[in-house]
């Protein structure tokens, strides 16, 4: 067995944080700048906010569910932590990078683990032009909104849209819209992962929309694109009998 130094950071939350206690007093651990893996304890939203934090570090980064979603996260046990993130397999990530431009011009880059989305402000519909790696797919989409999700996303906010789950691997994006009025059968496309997506609002004075990158969100946006962004990479570590491909294979059966 390789001994690893861990980081143990946890959520705010009084479950998670009794575990982070408890997992010290019978652990060594150091700062998660000096740490070989970071455990986090806490639910799927923690977890994709622990790779925002620690994403320059290139730090892994294993989970321990102490939340309430807990698809990103193995099993809490007090014991045999060290064996179990030295036979942990790894899955690496990633990121989408979202490129916005306001209705004055302005440009702001963030980036999403999970999905970009674009989202009506006010009670108009949303009027959306789509176009894939510079050729228009789509002249006008009226909609609630669409959003472009990766595979590890494809099981969040794309699933419950009714968008399809992704193996991980599978080297493609999901491109999902969100309550669709026009055209009405049209239920979106799964896009090669090197395709760069971009997004124009129609009319944005009058029919105002945000855009989102899993934290990040910037109102009244007039373009937006997205495209994966492979000088960045996240790795995140499961329990080999349990990794994130064999979860979204069995997500896909659930009745």
């Amino acid at each position: 067995m390789t001994e690893k130094s861990i980081a143990i950071v946890a959520a705010d939350l009084d479950e998670a944080e009794r575990a982070a206690e408890t997992l010290s007093g019978h652990y060594d651990t150091v700062s998660p700048e000096g740490a070989d893996v970071i455990v986090a304890l806490g639910g799927d939203g923690f977890m994709l906010e622990s790779l925002h934090r620690y994403m320059d570090l290139g730090t892994p980064i294993y989970g321990m569910n102490r939340g309430s979603v807990g698809f990103l996260m193995n099993t809490y046990q007090e014991n045999g932590l060290l064996e179990r993130l030295d036979q942990a397999e790894a899955s690496v990530f990633y990121p989408l990078r979202m490129t916005t431009t306001d209705k004055d011009g302005n440009e702001k880059d963030a980036l999403a683990i999970n999905e970009v989305s674009l989202l009506r402000q006010e009670r108009r519909a949303a009027k959306l032009k789509i176009s894939v790696d510079g050729i228009e797919r789509m002249s006008e989409l009226v909609c609630d909104g669409i959003l472009l999700a990766t595979p590890a996303g494809s099981t969040a906010y794309n699933l419950s849209a009714s968008g399809p789950i992704i193996p991980v691997g599978a080297g493609v994006l999901a491109l999902t819209p969100i309550s669709a009025f026009r055209p009405r059968r049209w239920r979106g496309a799964l896009l090669p992962g090197t395709a760069s997506v971009g997004f124009e609002v129609i009319d944005p004075h009058v029919r105002p929309v945000s855009a989102v990158a899993d934290y990040t969100e910037v109102r009244d946006v007039s373009k937006v694109q997205v495209r994966e962004d492979r000088s960045v990479s996240l790795t995140v570590l499961f329990d080999n009998e349990h990794n994130l491909e064999e979860r979204i294979i069995k997500e896909q059966f659930q009745p």
